[in-house]
């Protein structure tokens, strides 16, 4: 299982390098994360937008973009179309969003003729490395879904062991996070749907991992307060995976840990034909970075 971001960048440069498509790439953050990603060996960035603004970006940056192929678009919407058709064509196996908003980028990638849209459902899927925790942990879905169903989240969590199996981790535990660890159908009706979860889990509905909760995300990551709290099992204390109740929880918790935490970060949407990075716009170039990694990784 890969441990951290270190391995991870080992991992990545033990394998071929791949071809990346930064979609409106006069972007600063995005195109520092590219071309040190290509200054490593790990990518081939594939450069849509505006050529004399991209070129301006570089400059201004201090960025040599080499012999990288530049590809003219000008426009969110022609960007984001224009990237997603490289993808299609097979000319690139990531994709990664730039200056385009998400909402335009995503319009391209869900479109119905000429999208990369995979068979089930899109999540975005973050990376959080921390001194805080023994290992690696996954959280879902601060990006994409705003208020998934219990057939959304069933789909979201298997998102998720997807991925880390490719990384390495076979049985991952996923604590489906709650403010409390009591189902209260009343008040709380993610603790109902964090206890079906555990059962469809439990029945093999949802496959290669262990699936607990509710679990209030004390209990899902501290030995000590589940000793605190009285809870017990296999998941609890030890999450490998954070599923949270809805698109507020999980992006609160996302800029939580990336402004007052220090901790490596890093996020991919999954589910599609091809990994996409899709960061958000207050993400450094660092964060953009191991974005990058965590996509090559799983494509």
């Amino acid at each position: 299982m890969i441990r951290g971001f270190e391995e991870l960048e080992t991992l990545v440069r033990q394998g071929a390098r791949k071809r990346l498509v930064l979609a409106m790439a006069e972007e600063e953050d995005g195109l520092k994360a590219a071309v040190a990603a290509a200054a490593q060996g790990v990518v081939e960035p594939v450069l849509v937008g505006n050529p004399k603004a991209v070129r301006e970006v570089a400059a201004h940056e201090g960025l040599d973009l080499g012999s990288f192929r530049l590809v003219p678009a000008d426009g969110e919407k022609e960007c984001a179309a224009r990237a997603v058709e490289l993808l299609r064509a097979g000319e690139a196996e990531v994709l990664m969003k730039g200056k385009t908003a998400t909402s335009a980028l995503m319009k391209a990638v869900l479109d119905s003729a000429g999208g990369l849209k995979g068979p089930g459902l899109l999540s975005h899927l973050t990376l959080i490395q921390s001194s805080a925790y023994p290992k690696l942990l996954f959280m879902s879905d601060p990006g994409l879904n705003i208020s998934p169903d219990i057939s959304a989240k069933a789909a979201i969590i298997e998102n998720a062991v997807r991925a880390v199996r490719k990384l390495g981790l076979f049985k991952p535990k996923v604590a489906v996070v709650a403010a409390v660890e009591k189902v209260n159908p009343g008040a709380m009706p993610a603790t109902v749907d964090a206890a079906a979860l555990s059962k469809m889990a439990e029945r093999g509905q949802i496959a290669d991992c262990l699936v607990d909760g509710p679990l209030a995300l004390d209990c899902a990551l501290s030995d000590r307060a589940c000793a605190v709290k009285g809870v017990g099992g296999e998941v609890a204390g030890d999450a490998d995976i954070l599923l949270m109740p809805d698109i507020e929880a999980a992006n609160i918790f996302y800029k939580a840990v990336a402004f007052f935490s220090g901790a490596r970060m890093a996020g991919v949407v999954v589910g599609a034909r091809v990994p996409i990075v899709l960061p958000s716009r207050s993400d450094s170039d660092a964060v953009k970075y191991d974005s990058i990694l965590a996509a090559l990784a799983l494509a």
